[in-house]
């Protein structure tokens, strides 16, 4: 965990501030982290297209296109600041052990009960439950640029736009269509993936019992993606946001695929368990879906923020300042942002765990 800083220590970090928002836009994924880039994660990650509800869950329209946010292009790991992971919330499987001797992190992404670190040199490093093989990262693989963990199934963008997948695959989900190219950022869930092409568009394979891998016909020009536990969210160049999925056997959906109405000027997306978070223009956030642990009661603290993560009933905002904001359900201090914790880099939230890189010092 991190320690307190003493007051010089604490400028140095302001003075990082201004190169925050491109290591932020750059580690995508996750996403878990939900920047322009995408994680993760785990990712992290709305004005609505006008997304209407019907029994059979939110049927988006499509916006025209516009330039508002740029195109996405695939992550520069080499012009990103690196630092040492810091983790919190539940250990049960060893989620929140950070390796020793990892450092060089340019992006985390949090799964169900495991975490994953993309080092600077393009390799991951994986810890925690292991039962799918999530954590059993492929040889030999190198020259990765983005990272996302899912329920029990992992991601990894390459330099050369393809995707590599392992862990759980009872759904397809592990495994990217046969092809698949020219890739810029990627998120996994639960059961299903996504992965943002080059030209705007949007592939999607895995789970799709609830509709979440069925992207709306004509969709493109988008900028960010997040896949949510049995939805997915989009972000499109002109701030706003389209959602799919949540389609239950009983065709009442649970509304966390349905984009709140007049919300516009969104830069940043996080679809989580059964909730979401976006992050405006201005800063400010916004959530909608499930609030049982207050999850989407987003507090006053969280303005200036840059890059948001939705964890299983907890919440993260990652500030201009380099700090963290928390709340929502905080039973295995998921909530409780270790003390001293500054110069934040990236943040992400898996069920109950949560995970930042912080300036190596």
């Amino acid at each position: 965990m991190a320690t307190e800083r003493d007051g010089a220590r604490t400028l140095c970090a302001a003075a990082l501030v201004a190169l925050l928002a491109i290591s932020l836009a750059a580690c995508g994924g996750g996403g878990q982290l939900p920047t322009l880039s995408v994680t993760g994660s785990q990712t992290a990650s709305s004005a609505s297209s006008s997304a209407s509800q019907t029994g059979a869950g939110a049927t988006p329209s499509i916006s025209s296109p516009a330039s508002a946010l740029p195109m996405p292009t695939l992550p520069n790991i080499a012009s990103m600041l690196s630092g040492k992971v810091v983790a919190w919330g539940d250990d049960s499987q060893k989620q929140t052990d950070v390796p020793t001797g990892l450092t060089g992190v340019v992006a985390v992404s949090a799964g169900d009960q495991f975490s994953l670190a993309l080092k600077s040199s393009g390799t991951v490093v994986g810890w925690g439950s292991d039962d799918s093989g999530q954590i059993d990262v492929p040889s030999g693989l190198t020259g990765v640029v983005a990272i996302s963990g899912g329920g029990t199934h992992s991601l990894a963008l390459k330099s050369d736009g393809t995707v590599v997948g392992w862990g759980d695959n009872t759904n397809g989900q592990a495994a990217p269509p046969a092809g698949l190219s020219n890739a810029v950022a990627i998120s996994a869930a639960g059961q299903h993936s996504l992965a943002l092409k080059s030209d705007g568009t949007i592939v999607a394979w895995g789970g799709n019992a609830n509709g979440e891998s069925d992207v709306p016909a004509g969709l493109r020009n988008v900028v960010a993606v997040s896949a949510g536990n049995d939805f997915s969210l989009a972000l499109e160049s002109n701030g706003t946001v389209v959602a799919w999925g949540d389609k239950f056997p009983t065709g009442v959906p649970t509304g966390v695929a349905v984009v709140p109405a007049g919300l516009s000027g969104v830069k940043a997306i996080s679809a989580g368990y059964a909730d979401n978070l976006v992050v405006k223009s201005d800063g400010a956030v916004v959530g909608w879906g499930a609030d049982d642990n207050g999850q989407t009661d987003v507090p006053n603290s969280a303005s200036g923020v840059t890059a948001v993560a939705t964890g299983g009933n907890f919440s993260l905002a990652l500030k201009s300042d380099g700090t963290i904001v928390a709340w929502g359900a905080n039973d295995q201090t998921q909530a409780s942002v270790p003390k001293g914790t500054i110069g934040v880099l990236a943040i992400d939230a898996g069920a109950t765990h949560a995970l930042a890189i912080v300036v190596q010092e």
